[in-house]
């Protein structure tokens, strides 16, 4: 474990462990959970292994007993009547440090196997951010916002195709780190093949892979945008039934995320459609085979390339924050006035940011901000116009211009 990338979640991790007897760490496949579990536990378990399966399989309870802990219980829906022992173990002595629980997200669609609820503490993983690949951990971009610090970036910032790059090489373990890029185009192929055809086949049986992988290719090609359920299943040939069930799906696989509308009694009139993304931008350019070079000449697609990359990095730092923002994006229902990120702190304090793949944002990208500190008033604690060029600027009161880098860089 010598050459362990740290993670935002590893001070989360290793306070819970010292507080609550079990936690749930859950994030999409190959985002390197079992990497990270592995470096807490005193004992392994890898339930997806015969040789280590057969006695939970037996009898878990007594599989459990006088193992060095923490354990790690890993994949831990091969059997899934394990949960059940935990629980019976931590409601027997609850005391801290006992039990890492990893694997599939399969537990919130199957309610008969679930037995966690008020004993395990879940835990969001995500892939790797840019800071930790950089290996450059800071307070998260939301909490400093929230605290006025300064935002200026403390290194130098990339230029719009040094952003393009580190988007392209998205945030799994396996490729984000040294992989050559047409090695990376294959594994992310293979990835979504993988999860289509194969990961989804014990959450549902009766999906069909061809349809299944037209919706996924359709929910891809609206990431960074609000657009109705029916747009996404009609372009991929399903049903409403069907296309709901694959949303949901890929929402438990933990490839798909949504940011839900953001509603105030200050506003009206305000659209409840979720803006939707791919947890990964690296996805989006296997999915649309997007390069540098067709992203630079394709504004629509870098704009929404950019913004997946961008909340992609606030989703990593959102679950490690002490202030636990929730994440909306807000639209109008005459499409007036939109904001692409609202990060809501304790259901009153708003800051409110917008993405732009612009080198040098002016006040007419910071209008929107303008219009929701105007209505809001002191609920509106900052506005922010991330953007990809190398200033942090002010562009109004309370508003101002800030590059992406300062995700990492702060």
């Amino acid at each position: 474990m010598d050459d362990y990338r740290y993670r935002l979640v590893d001070p989360l991790i290793s306070g819970l462990l010292a507080e609550v007897p079990a936690i749930f760490l859950v994030g999409p496949r190959a985002s390197g959970k079992t990497t990270t579990a592995l470096r807490y536990a005193a004992t392994a378990i890898r339930l997806d292994r015969a040789i280590e399966a057969a006695a939970f399989e037996a009898d878990p309870d007594v599989a459990l007993r006088g193992l060095a802990e923490p354990v790690l219980l890993d994949e831990w829906q091969a059997v899934p009547g394990v949960l059940g022992a935990v629980k019976r173990a931590v409601d027997s002595e609850s005391y801290p440090g006992r039990f890492i629980i990893t694997g599939s997200a399969r537990a919130s669609l199957d309610e008969s196997t679930w037995a966690g609820t008020g004993r395990l503490v879940w835990v969001d993983m995500h892939p790797l951010s840019v800071s930790e690949m950089a290996e450059n951990p800071s307070r998260p971009l939301l909490d400093r916002i929230a605290a006025g610090d300064n935002l200026n970036p403390t290194s130098d910032t990339p230029d719009l195709r040094g952003y393009i790059a580190l988007a392209l090489r998205g945030g799994f373990p396996e490729v984000a780190l040294g992989t050559a890029q047409l090695q990376r185009r294959r594994w992310l192929r293979s990835y979504i093949r993988q999860v289509v055809e194969r990961d989804t086949l014990g959450m549902a049986p009766q999906r069909d892979p061809q349809r299944l992988s037209r919706y996924f290719e359709a929910y891809a090609l609206n990431s960074a945008g609000v657009v109705e359920d029916k747009a996404i299943y009609t372009a991929a040939g399903v049903n409403r039934e069907t296309g709901n069930a694959y949303r949901q799906l890929l929402s438990n696989l933990r490839i798909i995320d949504e940011l839900p509308s953001w509603h105030s009694n200050r506003l009206s009139r305000l659209v409840k459609s979720p803006k939707r993304y791919l947890i990964d931008p690296a996805l989006l350019s296997a999915v649309v085979g997007a390069t540098e070079e067709t992203l630079i000449r394709d504004s629509d697609l870098l704009g929404r390339f950019i913004e997946t990359f961008v909340v992609a990095q606030l989703r990593s730092e959102a679950a490690v924050s002490d202030l636990f923002p929730q994440l909306y994006h807000l639209r109008d229902a005459q499409g007036r006035h939109e904001i692409d990120v609202i990060a809501e702190f304790d259901g009153q304090q708003v800051v409110a940011l917008e993405i732009k793949s612009s080198g040098a944002p002016t006040n007419n990208h910071a209008r929107h901000l303008r219009w929701l500190r105007d209505r809001l008033g002191d609920r509106f604690v900052a506005g922010v116009v991330l953007h990809t060029g190398p200033q942090s600027y002010e562009l109004g009161e309370r508003i101002s211009a800030v590059p992406v880098s300062a995700l990492w860089a702060g």
